[in-house]
């Protein structure tokens, strides 16, 4: 907060009078309160953030509402009791009105500390009339009704913003669903979030795996589950804005972002993700028309179980990372020739390991002989027997590509019998 660039100007003599006369008495008529409101919510609108407020705003509800806490520090000075909850009620329902309308809590909280800033300086100001005890009392109470004050605005303006969030938090929830599911009316869905559609999205699916303490025993594995979500959450609309088309859980979900986007920013999305949630996030996307977002979405969370069955790291995966594997997954002849090719090695499990860190390790025979703890020389050797065995030869561009396609289509029939 900034503080603010003068103080209120004096009142004119009869008002100051009226106001410390009435923190003794009850001779404070309403004429005063009222123009001493006017007086504050002048100084508010020149000096304070409230000044970016509208007119009538200031001078209708916020005058109000400064009557009353006057009123209200009034008769706690003559009575010294603490305000209750009844004193307190249109403090409370301003504030809820003013989240609701989107008012800054720092510029609700800051008038109300201006006013009782103004307030304490009226009090000082009498100190020759009183002896110094009165002006500490007087001083306390006002420090009491401020921090009262402060809690119910505080109270109330999250709730009432909890509640806003809430509505536009489910809006947005079914106009995601809406456009997921290929409904007519995503266009009226979204006039009512206030969001404008964009022609072409980013279809992006996330898996989210266990946090390490959701396999806690002595901690609340949902609270957990619960925790990472809001993390993940709150990082997505930091990069995305307030609120993006998101449906997410504790176990991944779907995010549709407006196309393009460059590659780079789509990989650093996931990595923020990964590191906000403190988990290796897996995600698939691909570009879709925003009617044919349905069938995109199906699409990717194909890519994404594939990743999956497949032991990928984490990361981001596009359809051109695993075109080769995808198309595998279809059934044909061609996938059940190659399910024949290493049916072979079935008996000889040292040459599939071989075979497979061989291409896992980019045809590299040191790093392969590093890998499974054997010589260089073993490696070529293991080589040789699969080409004898398998009548296809690993040492020739084709015969690996061959090879390499029958690992995949060996590891989703696998998985898919798991």
């Amino acid at each position: 907060m900034t503080t603010p660039k003068t103080a209120p100007k004096p009142l004119p003599g009869h008002m100051e009078a009226g106001l410390i006369a009435g923190t003794r008495t009850n001779s404070l008529a309403m004429s005063d309160l009222r123009g001493v409101a006017r007086h504050l919510v002048d100084h508010f609108q020149a000096n304070t953030p409230c000044g970016t407020l509208p007119g009538e705003l200031l001078h209708g509800d916020v005058t109000e509402v400064t009557v009353k806490c006057l009123g209200l520090a009034v008769r706690m000075l003559e009575s010294g009791k603490t305000p209750s909850d009844k004193d307190l009620a249109n403090v409370h329902d301003a504030a809820a009105r003013w989240a609701r309308e989107g008012v800054p809590l720092r510029s609700i909280l800051r008038a109300y500390h201006d006013g009782f800033r103004f307030g304490l300086t009226l009090v000082s100001r009498d100190a020759k009339a009183q002896n110094i005890e009165n002006v500490t009392d007087n001083s306390l109470v006002l420090v009491s009704l401020l921090e009262a004050v402060t809690t119910e605005v505080s109270m109330a303006y999250v709730e009432e913003y909890r509640s806003v969030a809430s509505e536009h938090h489910t809006a947005t929830h079914t106009l995601v669903t809406t456009l997921l599911s290929g409904g007519q009316n995503a266009l009226s869905t979204a006039q009512q979030c206030g969001i404008d559609l964009a022609d072409e999205y980013l279809v992006i699916a996330l898996h989210f795996p266990q946090h390490p303490d959701e396999a806690n025993p002595v901690v609340d594995r949902t609270v957990s589950a619960r925790r990472k979500l809001r993390r993940i959450q709150a990082e997505l609309a930091t990069i995305c804005g307030k609120s993006p088309l998101a449906l997410l859980s504790t176990d991944g979900g779907t995010v549709l972002l407006p196309a393009p986007r460059e590659r780079e920013w789509v990989d650093t999305l996931v990595e923020r993700l990964s590191r906000a949630g403190e988990i290796p996030i897996t995600a698939t996307m691909t570009s879709a028309e925003r009617e044919d977002i349905p069938g995109a979405a199906e699409h990717v969370y194909e890519l994404l179980s594939l990743t999956r069955q497949l032991g990928r790291p984490a990361g981001m995966y596009r359809t051109e990372d695993l075109v080769l594997e995808y198309q595998l997954t279809r059934p044909g002849r061609g996938r059940e020739q190659l399910l024949r090719a290493l049916k072979p090695l079935d008996d000889a499990p040292e040459l599939l390991d071989t075979l497979t860190s061989y291409i896992g390790h980019e045809l590299n025979r040191q790093r392969t002989a590093r890998h499974l703890f054997v010589h260089a020389n073993t490696v070529d050797y293991r080589l040789k027997r699969i080409g004898q065995l398998t009548g296809i030869d690993p040492s020739v561009p084709s015969g690996l590509r061959y090879l390499q396609a029958a690992i995949v289509a060996r590891g989703l029939a696998a998985a898919k019998q798991k």
